[in-house]
């Protein structure tokens, strides 16, 4: 029998055959906007801070899971910069030496405050959530009127060249995205940063569970859209890749498409993620999670949580089956699982 801890040095394998490479790690479930397609108007029932994974707890689990092989690691919420004291986190995982790098997705609302102590902490990717580049339009998704300060974080944390890179999620929402499409156009082949856009397919995951199969505008008719006025060249999918990938043909500015609805990307899929409670899911999907609070709480030891990790990485889904016949959302709305 091989023992425990030589058992911490082999990757993690599912039982589809496929490597687990990928982390995503919720800080938080509270949120500073109240997105449509997230959250009600009034926003949720916010977990307790004593529920709450502290800064020790997500930094143990990630360099366990670091030691089985994961070496992207993001970090997100909720709105993550609303956690107290946030850069020192991205600190003490960036010590994590086998880590590839450390990313952020945020709302970019705190980002103009943060983004020095970021930077200076080891962060190296960062994604902004900006879904209209019309202040009012903003507000009717955000039910927030920020847009400028967004803006203005996303100039901050893009100012600093070790970090990139930088993208700008777009969640493409049927008779209204269609209307933001040429100005993200633009706002990609006008960056002196070389910022990605991404439109990403409105999912199920909505707190408000207001989703319907008609909501979704497909990644097919928003590059519709765009080859009405510029000729796209896509680029080759790397590996584990979400988004599809295309340049304009004149070499100036990129443009992606994240197709999880009409495209799905199960196949080769990588990914885990620990939501703010410390939840161990296998995909955004899952109607399953594993408790790590508990046993780490408990006074669990590193090969024990291996072995917890190790089965419920075994079950992961082959798939998200959005779409199909009987298919369930989580109960959980994408603030509480972690974006």
């Amino acid at each position: 029998m091989i023992d425990a801890m030589e058992r911490v040095a082999e990757p993690l394998r599912d039982a589809h055959g496929r490597a687990i490479t990928d982390l995503r790690v919720s800080v938080t479930d509270r949120c500073n906007f109240r997105c449509q397609y997230c959250m009600p108007a009034d926003g949720l029932p916010w977990l307790e801070r004593s529920e709450l994974l502290d800064f020790e707890e997500i930094a143990r689990l990630v360099r366990i899971l670091a030691g089985l092989g994961v070496g992207d690691l993001r970090l997100s919420g909720g709105e993550p910069l609303v956690r107290r004291d946030f850069p020192r986190l991205v600190a003490m995982l960036a010590e994590i030496k086998q880590l590839n790098e450390i990313a952020l997705t945020t709302n970019g609302y705190l980002l103009e405050r943060d983004a020095a102590a970021l930077v200076g902490a080891g962060l190296k990717r960062v994604n902004v959530s900006i879904d209209s580049l019309a202040r009012d339009r903003f507000f009717a998704i955000t039910r927030r009127d920020a847009l400028a300060q967004v803006l203005r974080g996303l100039e901050a944390i893009a100012a600093f060249e070790q970090v990139r890179p930088i993208k700008v999620n777009a969640v493409a929402m049927r008779d209204f995205t269609e209307q933001e499409v040429f100005g993200f156009c633009e706002f990609a082949r006008s960056s002196p940063h070389g910022i990605q856009v991404r439109f990403i397919e409105f999912m199920p995951l909505d707190a408000d569970h207001a989703w319907q199969p008609e909501a979704v505008l497909s990644g097919a008719e928003l590059i519709a859209i765009i080859t009405e006025r510029y000729e796209l060249v896509e680029r080759e999918r790397e590996p584990h890749a979400t988004a599809r990938v295309f340049g304009f043909a004149d070499g100036v500015g990129e443009i992606g498409f994240i197709n999880p609805v009409s495209e799905p990307f199960c196949s080769d899929c990588n990914r885990l993620r620990l939501t703010a409670e410390g939840k161990l899911r296998t995909c955004l999907f899952s109607i399953h999670e594993t408790d790590l609070r508990e046993p780490l709480r408990s006074g669990a030891d590193d090969p024990e949580l291996v072995e917890i990790i190790r089965a419920a990485v075994w079950r992961k889904e082959l798939k998200h089956r959005v779409g199909e016949p009987g298919f369930r959302p989580p109960p959980r709305s994408m603030s509480a699982i972690g974006g």
